[in-house]
C-alpha cells in the first residue's frame, strides 16, 4: 500500500511577469520547488514523488533532483494547460500499487514534513482530506464593481492550501466523473463528486508565493 506524492510545479507564474517560472526561482539557497522536494523526501509516510512540471523544464527538474538527492523520485512528467490536467497527468504516472495519494502545490515552499505525515494519516481514515486555515478577517462579497453587496459568515468559512490527499479509488474517480468542467482545486472534485472531504487545521506559514513580496516573505520565513 504505497502512498505517492504528487508535486506540481507547471503553472505559468502570470502575476510574476510574462515568462518567469516561480517553482525555479531562487528561495534562499535552493529553487523554489526544492523545497516542497525535500519536505516529501524527508517524511517518513510518503514512498515515491511525482513531480510534474512544463515541458520546456524537464531537464531542469532532473538537475534539481539530483543535485538536492532526491532519492523518492519516481516519475517527472510534464503538465497541462490547466491546474487539473497536470494532476491528472501525474495519477496517470503513479505506480498501480499506490493506495493513497498527496496532491501539492509546489509553489508552497513552507510546507513540512510533520504537516504531510498528518495528513497522510488522516486520509488512512477518510476518503479525502485538505489543509486549510479558518478565516479570520471579514469577508465582503461583491456581485458587481466595488460595492459590497453582503457580509459572509466567516465562522464558516475556511481558506484551504495543499497538501490534500486522497484514497487514490476516491480521487480517479472523482476527475473520471468531472468531464469538462474546471475546478480550482482536487478536492472540489471530490465534492463534486459526492464523497464528503474533511479538514486538517494548519496553524504555521503555508501560503503560495504567486508575487515577488510573497518571495520575500517565504524567504524571511525559511532563512
Amino acid at each position: 500500500m504505497m502512498t505517492t506524492a504528487i508535486i506540481l510545479a507547471a503553472g505559468k507564474s502570470e502575476r510574476m511577469g510574462a515568462g518567469t517560472d516561480k517553482a525555479f526561482l531562487s528561495l534562499v539557497s535552493k529553487p523554489v520547488v526544492a523545497w516542497s522536494l525535500l519536505a516529501f523526501e524527508r517524511c517518513p509516510d510518503i514512498d515515491r514523488i511525482v513531480l510534474v512540471v512544463r515541458k520546456d523544464q524537464l531537464v531542469a527538474s532532473k538537475a534539481v533532483v539530483k543535485m538536492f538527492g532526491i532519492s523518492k523520485m519516481f516519475k517527472i512528467v510534464p503538465g497541462g494547460q490547466r491546474r487539473q490536467d497536470s494532476v491528472q497527468a501525474g495519477l496517470e504516472a503513479c505506480d498501480m500499487d499506490t493506495r493513497y495519494v498527496v496532491i501539492h502545490d509546489g509553489a508552497r515552499p513552507c510546507v513540512t514534513s510533520d504537516l504531510v505525515s498528518e495528513v497522510v494519516k488522516f486520509v488512512k481514515r477518510t476518503p479525502a482530506v485538505t489543509v486549510g486555515r479558518r478565516v479570520t478577517d471579514t469577508i465582503k462579497r461583491v456581485e458587481k464593481g466595488t460595492t459590497v453587496s453582503a457580509t459572509e459568515d466567516r465562522t464558516k468559512l475556511w481558506a484551504v492550501q495543499t497538501p490534500q490527499a486522497f484514497q487514490m479509488k476516491t480521487i480517479r474517480n472523482a476527475y473520471k466523473a468531472l468531464g469538462k468542467t474546471e475546478v480550482t482545486d482536487d478536492c472540489q472534485a471530490v465534492e463534486l463528486s459526492g464523497e464528503s472531504v474533511k479538514i486538517l487545521e494548519s496553524r504555521n506559514p503555508n501560503f503560495k508565493i504567486t508575487t515577488v513580496e510573497d518571495l520575500q516573505l517565504a524567504a524571511a520565513i525559511l532563512k
